[in-house]
């Protein structure tokens, strides 16, 4: 769930931690300082973050999230405590929501699995010589003998024990050299440090002040934000969630999947499923995965880009992939899932998504017990969009936890084709058109025309002009507002189309004008004001009084912003695509208002969605 929800959940109290670290940072004057201070100068009454609204509070971390990395690796790095293994708890695809006792049962759980595992691992290497084992077992004892210097080698200083960062980060190479899982490398440090249980009150304090969770007293929940679970992901070296790793390993033969296992130490015996399940458990990295695991030895470099291309091109579909070296393909893969994660769009409508979970619970009998722990959730019936969203479990996210029989079995009792790839077939027959369309609003502003093939989208380039123009007036409907198509086309002519018009008096109307465009902002200002003077010149003819303009726009350049703010006779404002839709949501939240206060949009020329946002939640 994305900071600002999980915001407002809190109390004032209760986000006190949380605005003392970002204080903090703001008084060290980070990079982007003079964006927050803006925020803070114009929007709080006292100048400080608790005064500021979710919304604008999330905004403000959006500008110092770099510093607030920084600030959580130096945290955890000096920290003495299990934050590694909290850390890889809470990291998981499901676990940025939960009480108190569910942390605490997970933490027995967890330390109950390492330790079990140590006793494994330390009969397994006990004794043995490095020249007499096999590549396996030597990294392993090569690593766990440094692990035992870093830890020990204070003690001649008359010290504490303790790994230091820069000791950390050395090890951390060492582990990455030998193709470790953060599970091998948890179990051969906890095989030296010392694991001991700690007090589940101490450790939700520890997290809490640390920067790493939000709490909830009152309701004694814990909440990582999405924001802060790809710092941490990033601060463990894990490149993608787990559902993006699961999605890859899906597509892969089952002799490659038994090669990671055995590299790995995963019972080969296993079912697919499982075996996955257990590679994505021990957080064996995708890039490693990609790089080593999955090849025979002696497979040559061109053999290896060969199979990747084939992975992207034809597994997950990704046709615009580039890189020349392994490395940089693999990064490229990595940056497109974080892109996709951080899209809030469900890929279908939530009212196909809610369809389709119905189906699944029918169809598929153990698909609500496959959920609940496959992704550790708390709550007993879990087929609900709501729900899942709240973890960002998205349709595709769902249904690839399913085995290849079972997606079939729906298939078929569902009259769906079984034919190419069976889950995306399901989300196409699963989709919304108008909803889904609404969605990806601001990719159709922008001509995206890779993201909404993406989203599952199909449509002309030459027709996305109108349907930004159809979409920009299904919002502003939405909104409460009177469009009025008779009279636009009543006062349209072959030369001069009028976009929307909205009817606000007896005689008085707002005149809206919609330009979808690729580049990265709208810039044509003496076409729009040509345009623009011409519509009301004609609506004037009819003794109808544009009481205001509104441009809408993917986004607009500073030039742009400029000649607006010269030209009085237009009476002009800017509204981007991004902002009306986020004016839309807020104005759905509302449950006061029936109709959008237009009034609103009357004061600036490039319209702030903060603002708007604000009074609508007055």
């Amino acid at each position: 769930m994305k900071l600002e929800k999980l915001l407002d959940k809190l109390n004032t109290i209760e986000k006190t931690s949380f605005s003392k670290i970002i204080d903090r940072i703001i008084s060290d004057r980070p990079k982007n300082v003079r964006e927050v201070d803006k925020i803070l100068s114009s929007y709080s009454d006292v100048n400080n973050l608790r005064s500021l609204d979710s919304h604008l509070f999330a905004k403000v971390f959006g500008l110092v999230e770099e510093e607030y990395f920084d600030f959580l690796n130096y945290q955890i790095n000096n920290s003495v405590s299990q934050l590694d293994i909290l850390i890889d708890i809470l990291i998981r695809d499901g676990n940025c929501i939960m009480s108190r006792e569910w942390l605490g049962s997970l933490y027995q759980k967890e330390l109950k699995k390492i330790k079990s595992k140590i006793k494994s691992l330390q009969s397994e290497i006990a004794g043995k010589d490095l020249l007499e084992v096999s590549p396996r077992i030597r990294d392993f004892l090569i690593y766990k003998n440094c692990v035992e210097t870093a830890y020990n080698n204070d003690i001649s200083a008359n010290h504490d024990s303790k790994i230091t960062s820069d000791e950390k980060s050395i090890l951390n190479t060492l582990a990455s050299n030998f193709d470790l899982s953060q599970e091998e490398i948890k179990l051969l440090n906890y095989s030296v440090l010392p694991l001991k249980t700690l007090d589940l009150d101490k450790i939700i304090d520890l997290l809490k002040s640390t920067g790493i969770i939000l709490y909830s007293k009152k309701h004694l929940k814990i909440f990582t934000p999405d924001e802060f679970i790809r710092l941490l992901r990033k601060y463990r070296g894990k490149e993608v969630a787990d559902k993006y790793s699961r999605r890859i390993l899906r597509l892969l033969k089952d002799s490659e999947v038994n090669s990671i296992a055995k590299r790995h130490g995963i019972d080969r015996k296993l079912e697919k499923r499982q075996k996955i399940k257990e590679i994505i458990n021990q957080g064996v990295g995708i890039r490693n995965i990609l790089k080593y695991d999955i090849y025979k030895d002696g497979t040559k470099l061109t053999q290896k880009k060969a199979r990747l291309n084939e992975l992207v091109e034809k597994g997950l579909m990704i046709d615009h992939l580039k890189g020349s070296t392994l490395d940089t393909k693999i990064d490229n893969l990595v940056d497109f899932f974080n892109t996709i994660e951080r899209d809030e769009k469900v890929g279908i409508s939530i009212e196909g998504y809610n369809t389709l979970l119905d189906d699944l619970g029918k169809s598929v009998k153990k698909v609500n017990k496959y959920l609940k722990e496959e992704f550790e959730l708390q709550a007993e019936d879990v087929l609900s969009s709501n729900l899942l969203l709240d973890y960002n479990l998205k349709p595709r996210d769902i249904l690839e936890i399913l085995s290849e029989s079972e997606l079939k079995t729906f298939c078929e009792k569902n009259d769906i084709s079984t034919r190419g790839n069976e889950v995306l077939n399901i989300l196409q027959n699963y989709k919304d058109s108008k909803n889904l369309e609404l969605e990806n609003y601001v990719d159709i502003a922008s001509r995206d025309l890779i993201k909404l093939k993406e989203n599952g989208i199909k449509i002309k380039e030459a027709n996305l002009g109108l349907k930004f123009e159809e979409l920009t007036r299904q919002i502003l409907s939405e909104l409460g507002l009177n469009v009025n198509e008779e009279l636009r086309k009543e006062i349209s002519t072959s030369k001069d189309k009028i976009d929307i018009v909205v009817t606000i008096g007896e005689k008085e109307v707002f005149l809206i004008e919609c330009k979808s465009v690729k580049d990265s902002g709208y810039n044509k200002f003496s076409s729009v004001s040509r345009q623009i003077k011409s519509y009301i010149t004609l609506l004037e003819k009819k003794e109808y009084h544009v009481t205001k303009s509104l441009l809408v726009a993917p986004e607009f350049t500073d030039d742009f912003i400029n000649d607006v703010e010269l030209d009085y006779s237009l009476n002009l404002s800017l509204l981007s695509a991004g902002s009306l839709v986020e004016i839309l949501n807020a104005f759905k939240g509302n449950n006061k208002l029936k109709e959008f206060p237009y009034m609103l949009l009357m004061k600036d020329v490039l319209i702030q969605e903060d603002r708007i946002i604000k009074a609508i939640n007055k």
